[in-house]
């Protein structure tokens, strides 16, 4: 099976190793030529994957039209706001029977569109069945090691979340299937904005109860903007809801969680972001959701808590106080 992995970052560099050491054809494709040269020469990532050398089967290009030719799938891995330029960057590509596997978990700032909103609208020859996504409470840094990781592979086609899990699948790679799509997305994706409320907490240095607290909530307000969008409330009880949104708000390696940490402590965003090698999705993905929130009359009382941190330099005790002195109301 021939692969193209678009994304060179941790996430897409360590799934296109993972595809690689099983004996598949893979291709990672960097959008810059000359990172694509450096991988290639070092066969290592050393920028956001350092360690993990790359299997001899595994090309690396960057050129698109070339990493894509042939592909019997496509792997999605750039930062969601990157993923229209990218798609658009194929041109006259023809899709044929490839299967389209998106891996990056946002909401599009401009549009509002979920990701797989996205693909068939920038590729019409595309059908639904043949889009997927693999989400799931999963760092590259240790799925990259080989530490026990499970996802769940969505698509409106059970045959095709069936034949990403076969091809993904490894001894310390579990994956499940899930026709929910929208669920599936909205929960990956919002619970960053989620793990930014976590990571505020801790920068103001609050305890497990406001974590709890916060964790707990926040599903609850994914799952109204789930069901909202026609996703079933039940999906976030699986690997992409509270499975993802634990490891988030808990984890060290969550780069959304330290953003939030940071503004706890006092940091301006712009400062935070300069500093960082990587993107942090929950960022862009808190504009998009309020505005999607606000647009559909969803109540998200945290995101829109941490859009104000974030976007308004509200004071985040200020907000917390908002958020604790909100109507007494019924938990469900």
């Amino acid at each position: 099976m021939n692969i193209a992995v678009l994304g060179a970052g941790s996430w897409g560099t360590t799934l296109a190793v993972l595809l690689a050491e099983k004996g598949l054809d893979v291709c990672l494709w960097s959008h810059r030529p000359d990172f694509a040269r450096e991988l290639d020469r070092t066969r290592q990532n050393s920028r956001y994957l350092p360690g993990i050398t790359f299997p001899e089967n595994l090309r690396v290009e960057g050129d698109i039209d070339r990493a894509v030719t042939g592909a019997d799938m496509i792997v999605t891995a750039v930062p969601s706001q990157a993923l229209r330029e990218t798609l658009l960057s194929l041109g006259e590509y023809s899709p044929g029977d490839t299967i389209f596997v998106n891996v990056a978990k946002g909401i599009e700032l401009e549009t509002g569109k979920r990701l797989t909103e996205v693909i068939l609208e920038i590729l019409p020859d595309v059908s639904s069945g043949r889009v997927a996504v693999l989400y799931g409470p999963s760092h590259a840094e240790e799925v990259s090691r080989k530490h026990p990781t499970t996802l769940v592979s969505a698509s409106s086609s059970i045959e095709t979340a069936e034949k990403v899990q076969e091809v993904f699948h490894t001894d310390m790679f579990r994956v499940y299937v899930n026709t929910d799509v929208v669920g599936v997305e909205i929960a990956g994706s919002v619970k960053n904005i989620i793990a930014i409320a976590a990571g505020i907490s801790d920068g103001l240095g609050f305890g497990d109860n406001a974590k709890a607290a916060i964790i707990t909530r926040g599903l609850a307000e994914i799952s109204r903007l789930a069901a909202k969008l026609g996703g079933d409330p039940l999906t976030l009880s699986g690997l992409s809801g509270i499975g993802d949104l634990v490891v988030t708000c808990l984890s060290r390696h969550s780069r959304n969680r330290y953003v939030g940490e940071e503004i706890g402590k006092g940091k301006h965003l712009d400062e935070i972001i300069s500093e960082m090698k990587m993107v942090a999705e929950g960022v862009s993905t808190t504009k998009a959701v309020y505005n999607l929130s606000r647009k559909l009359g969803v109540d998200m009382p945290i995101t829109e808590a941490v859009y104000g941190m974030l976007f308004e330099n509200k004071p985040a005790e200020e907000a917390i106080l908002d958020l604790m002195t909100r109507e007494l109301k019924k938990e469900r």
